[in-house]
């Protein structure tokens, strides 16, 4: 049991493993199952510090509040599942959190606002309106007709060459509303034409690999 925990860190944290000391409050737990979540699931070890070094928890406590985030501040609640295991006398609680069949999960925050994360590398962010769009859209039945305006071709003549674009600098290129910057943004992403990359500077848009963007 000890070694497949040790297997684990030695992992390091990453898009699906993310390292926690302790539960302090279920509002913050609920941002990292809501990435989780909407990406593409993965498992929390609740008693290790970031270095990798084993804190341990009480259980019981640590359990109850887990279970709070997943089904208190998670809309739809997250289902998921949990192993105690006990590791050089410490005991250490295995967080297994599945992809949700119903995107995007959302987690309360302080102020009472449902807000939707996504993971990347082993950071979780805010969802902008952009990608809550593009996660309502996917598995639409209804066929995406793109046009190819005089908006859309300045969005791809601004993204060659390996540039970035945010929406709000996208909008204001453009001159036009957040509504029609955010649909743009979406069709191209729903399109593979662009993705997206987040950051503490918020979250950047660029032509996908396919379409000849520069690493």
């Amino acid at each position: 049991m000890g070694r497949y925990i040790h297997s684990l860190i030695f992992k390091g944290e990453g898009m699906n493993l993310d390292f926690k000391y302790c539960i302090s409050d279920p509002r913050k737990i609920a941002r990292t199952l809501s990435a989780f979540s909407n990406s593409e699931g993965g498992k929390l070890l609740i008693g290790v510090r970031d270095n990798g070094s084993l804190a341990g928890v009480r259980s019981d406590e640590e359990y109850y509040m887990i279970d709070a985030a997943a089904r208190l501040y998670c809309n739809p609640e997250v289902a998921i599942s949990t192993r105690n295991h006990t590791v050089n006398g410490k005991n250490i609680l295995e967080v297994d959190v599945p992809r949700s069949m119903k995107i995007p999960v959302k987690a309360k925050d302080e102020d009472g606002r449902w807000k939707a994360y996504f993971r990347q590398h082993d950071q979780n962010f805010m969802a902008d309106r952009v990608i809550l769009q593009v996660w309502r859209r996917t598995g639409s039945s209804r066929g995406l007709l793109l046009r190819f305006d005089e908006k859309e071709n300045l969005l791809l003549n601004q993204l060659r060459g390996g540039a970035k674009i945010t929406l709000p600098a996208f909008r204001s290129l453009a001159r036009i509303n957040g509504k029609t910057a955010e649909k743009i943004l979406s069709d191209f992403i729903l399109c593979g034409i662009i993705t997206y990359q987040a950051s503490e500077k918020g979250i950047f848009y660029h032509l996908s690999e396919e379409f000849g963007a520069a690493e």
